[in-house]
């Protein structure tokens, strides 16, 4: 080979690999500088603290991924009945009617028992423990897997922390108190007030005060303290009790369709998910540093009855919690693997929390 020849090709080769340099970064911003604009719909209403507005909500979320993706990722937020009834919000997200969708898992028992696992359970886990089974357990794995079929993904974007039992238009005394009451209560724990013959309704939020109001329904659960003051709640119903035995922690469900997940690149993927988790903790502790002032005000100034279920009432709610998931375990293959995988992580976790957590509480005020 002579030598002219041999330097033509070390020219050519130097030529391509410059090409080929200068093209890589030109692909790369190209696929940087490509802008996605999603809809998400909710399953609350416009104002709602803590699920529309305010630090940890729907809005506050959508702000975070278009402030960390510098606008390359913009979601337009629609609150329950700006563009879909409050309820239609997963089939709207399974088909690609919407990108993502803003509610909790326990909404669409229906479609499958086992979503109910993934908001919350009686008598269940905190939110401690909630997050580490999702995210250092199986949860988020077994999560993916239950909404595999419906073309959608599931993740946790938000949690209230324990709630309250819930408003009475009549005092609960006895177990025999429920009988024949209509109630607003989603999630397994209705189940558990069916078997004490409660008739339960499932109602998105904002209809919670009308119904409770006109006397369509005797007692009513929705979230604590701030955000049942701000329905209003408590000018229709004035006994509120406590224990947060039906949901001692609360998942908001941030859904997404899983074909508009696979077109974003990774390092927006990263972003959502970031962002999903960010607002996990600040409205868990947004809702822990209001609630008190709140239940003081409810109580203070406007007449609020408040009231501890009696510890036989507890102790058959827990009875009848066990009833309830055995009977779902033994009816759906795919709400035993949940149950077993979550009552498993349970285990573990309430062996540490009685070591770590479970003190003589004194008053050092």
């Amino acid at each position: 080979m002579s030598i002219n020849r041999r330097s033509f090709i070390k020219s050519g080769i130097a030529a391509l690999g410059a090409t080929a340099a200068a093209s890589a970064p030109m692909i790369s911003r190209a696929a940087s500088d490509k802008t996605f604009v999603w809809k998400m719909t909710n399953a609350y209403p416009a104002g709602a603290p803590f699920y529309s507005t305010g630090p940890g909500s729907a809005e506050d979320f959508c702000r975070i991924v278009e402030e960390m993706s510098g606008g390359r990722l913009k979601i337009k937020h629609f609150a329950a009945g700006e563009l879909l009834p409050a309820m239609e919000g997963f089939d709207a997200c399974s088909n690609g009617v919407v990108e993502m969708n803003w509610a909790n898992a326990y909404y669409w028992a229906g479609k499958t028992p086992a979503a109910q696992f993934f908001t919350t359970v009686p008598f269940g886990m905190n939110f401690q423990g909630m997050t580490a089974w999702l995210q250092h357990g199986e949860g988020q794995k077994l999560w993916d897997e239950v909404y595999e079929p419906f073309n959608v993904i599931g993740m946790p974007a938000g949690n209230t922390g324990v709630q309250m039992t819930g408003w009475f238009r009549d005092p609960i005394e006895s177990v025999e108190d429920f009988d024949g009451l209509r109630m607003r209560i989603p999630g397994l724990a209705g189940k558990v007030y069916e078997q004490l013959g409660v008739s339960v309704k499932l109602l998105p939020g904002g209809e919670i005060f009308p119904a409770l109001e006109r006397g369509v329904i005797d007692a009513a659960e929705f979230v604590g303290p701030y955000q049942d003051r701000r329905l209003g709640l408590h000018m229709a119903a004035k006994h509120y009790y406590t224990t947060g035995w039906a949901e001692p922690c609360n998942v908001t469900e941030l859904l997404v369709n899983k074909d508009a997940w696979a077109s974003l690149p990774a390092d927006l993927q990263a972003i959502v998910r970031h962002a999903a988790s960010a607002c996990n903790v600040t409205s868990h502790t947004w809702s822990e540093a209001n609630n008190a002032d709140a239940l003081t005000d409810l109580v203070e100034n406007h007449g609020v009855k408040l009231g501890t279920l009696s510890p036989e009432i507890v102790a058959r709610l827990k009875e009848g919690t066990g009833d309830a998931l055995s009977d779902l375990a033994a009816k759906d293959p795919m709400a035993k693997k949940v149950h077993d995988s979550y009552f498993a992580f349970k285990k573990k976790h309430d062996l540490w929390q009685r070591r770590s957590e479970t003190v003589l509480q004194t008053d050092l005020s």
